[in-house]
């Protein structure tokens, strides 16, 4: 007879190897948490080193898509004006969230502060929107 010991965690064991190690440990993955407050969803979403021209939001059939991207270039050179030292980089990461195909573009608020995303939207349905929406970023 197989059993599982008491301390398996089977949700944390079931994903294992799902995500590239890199994901978790480098952040690019976006970290979010997600609650309910007088009738609005809240989302904070976590991102690091990027800034709020670098982030962009659509509202596509019901889902609301976040994608943030930037580069990143660091040169040194002495003092005759040559080449020391030059780093790139670049980082991307995107996540998307069903919202419901009634929630408009104007309805989704979002301000970038710190690193921080925060949407706020209502939670109450609407009537049905299908087309494809920019949401603007403060």
């Amino acid at each position: 007879m197989k059993y599982f010991p008491r301390n398996l965690n089977v949700f944390d064991d079931m994903f294992d190897g799902f995500w590239p190690r890199e994901a978790t440990y480098t952040g690019s993955v976006m970290k979010t948490d997600v609650y309910e407050k007088d009738g609005y969803y809240n989302l904070d979403i976590e991102l690091p080193g990027y800034k709020k021209e670098d982030v962009q939001m659509d509202l596509v059939d019901g889902y609301l898509n976040i994608k943030a991207a930037h580069n990143v270039t660091n040169e040194e050179k002495d003092a005759k004006g040559n080449l020391i030292r030059s780093e790139r980089s670049f980082g991307s990461c995107s996540r998307s969230f069903y919202v419901g195909e009634n929630i408009k573009a104007e309805d989704v608020k979002a301000k970038f502060d710190n690193g921080i995303l925060n949407i706020v939207m209502p939670s109450k349905e609407q009537k049905s929107i299908e087309t494809k929406q920019t949401v603007t970023i403060e």
